[in-house]
């Protein structure tokens, strides 16, 4: 197991147990117990975890972590779900994409897509989030808009006044959006209500709207409402989604991509 992925399950551990052993997930993860130490060292000087004699404690951050530190947990489901999004995408459209793991991935396959011409900017992406931002600023063939706005400090979206004044200038051919929650009744929803407001606004400026989801933020709950099922035009998700629930989206309308 490389370093990434100790790190990545270190984190799960830590978010569902609130602390971790490190001479037992060095067992769990058959590796040394120095290795987690020096692991759990490393995650204590990033303020993510704070260590304890023989272990570590969560913080009091949330552990709505920036996405370098997320586990790669579902990792193929959300890349096929990416690249299933970015074929929506045409030529010269603008698009839309919030922060997270499953937009960072549309994100991946919109750059690596091959346009009619590398030379110019054959797409234009305008994004509140900095870790999609840092992978496209360098492609030479993606015009890139930031929002601007205020980092949050558990994560790479930037939400505020400034991201909802440039978006409200703005219009899209597509808002892509990642999702907590996704129901047929709820509709979609973040858990973090600034971050829901600049998805709010990305859905109205956009001429289409797609919501990016695995399969377990179908019937899940969060706290800040984003936009009822009659705003999403597009529901991308896995293979392993409820039938009922794509049934339920379906009848309202919403195309159902199983990726």
């Amino acid at each position: 197991m490389n370093r990434h992925a100790r790190l990545s399950a270190l984190l799960d551990l830590m978010g569902e147990a609130g602390h971790v052993d490190a001479v037992a997930v060095a067992r769990q993860l058959d590796v040394s117990a120095s290795t987690i130490r020096r692991d759990l060292n490393y995650l204590h000087d990033q303020q993510l975890v704070t260590r304890t004699r023989g272990g570590a404690v969560a913080t009091t951050i949330s552990y709505d972590l920036p996405i370098r530190y997320r586990s790669a947990g579902r990792r193929g489901d959300k890349a096929r779900i990416g690249e299933a999004a970015a074929r929506l995408v045409g030529v010269h459209d603008i698009v839309g994409l919030n922060g997270g793991s499953t937009t960072t991935e549309v994100a991946r396959a919109l750059a690596a897509r091959e346009w009619p011409d590398q030379r110019t900017a054959p797409l234009t992406i305008v994004t509140n989030a900095i870790n999609i931002a840092g992978e496209l600023t360098v492609r030479r063939h993606v015009k890139l808009v930031m929002t601007g706005g205020v980092a949050r400090a558990q994560a790479f979206e930037l939400t505020g006044p400034l991201a909802s004044g440039t978006l409200a200038q703005i219009t899209l051919d597509w808002a892509i959006i990642g999702v907590n929650a996704l129901d047929p009744a709820a509709g979609a929803r973040a858990s973090d209500e600034d971050e829901a407001q600049v998805n709010r606004l990305m859905v109205e400026r956009a001429g289409s709207v797609a919501v990016v989801a695995d399969s377990s933020k179908l019937r899940a709950r969060a706290f800040a409402h984003i936009c009822p099922v009659r705003d999403i035009d597009v529901v991308v998700t896995d293979i392993s989604a409820d039938p009922g629930t794509v049934r339920e989206l379906r009848a309202q309308g919403v195309q159902v991509v199983l990726a």
